[in-house]
């Protein structure tokens, strides 16, 4: 993503709840800094979605069916470079952050923090990209 599109971040929302996805999307939809490019419902709909919309960031949970967000994140990361990774989870521990990590993720939020830290950490990431 080159600067000058950097207020055009497409971001792609992975969680097997929709109630979840929905307070996601409408926690960032309002920002004029990124747009909602698609949903995914589990690990391999991630995978098959940024095949076929090519997001900017990722915001991927880690507890999902089919396949967990840590090996839906090396497979994107292995399909792509491009996609920037955020983990979500309910689980704050040293070993999934540091899981997430090695998976490719630029940040890791919690889901209790997600109403405080998920905007900045896009807001990060978006940044890094312009510079």
């Amino acid at each position: 993503m080159q600067e000058t599109d950097k207020k055009n971040a497409r971001v792609l929302i992975v969680d097997d709840h929709e109630i979840f996805r929905r307070g996601l999307r409408a926690l960032l939809e309002p920002s004029s800094e990124w747009q909602i490019c698609g949903e995914a419902v589990d690990g391999v709909d991630a995978v098959e979605q940024c095949q076929s919309l090519q997001p900017d960031i990722v915001v991927l949970d880690v507890s999902m069916p089919r396949l967990n967000g840590l090996e839906a994140a090396r497979l994107i990361r292995k399909q792509s470079p491009e996609p920037h990774i955020v983990i979500i989870t309910q689980h704050d521990s040293p070993q999934i952050r540091s899981a997430a990590m090695e998976a490719g993720a630029r940040a890791f939020v919690t889901k209790s923090a997600v109403g405080s830290d998920l905007v900045s950490a896009l807001r990060n990431i978006i940044q890094g990209l312009g510079a």
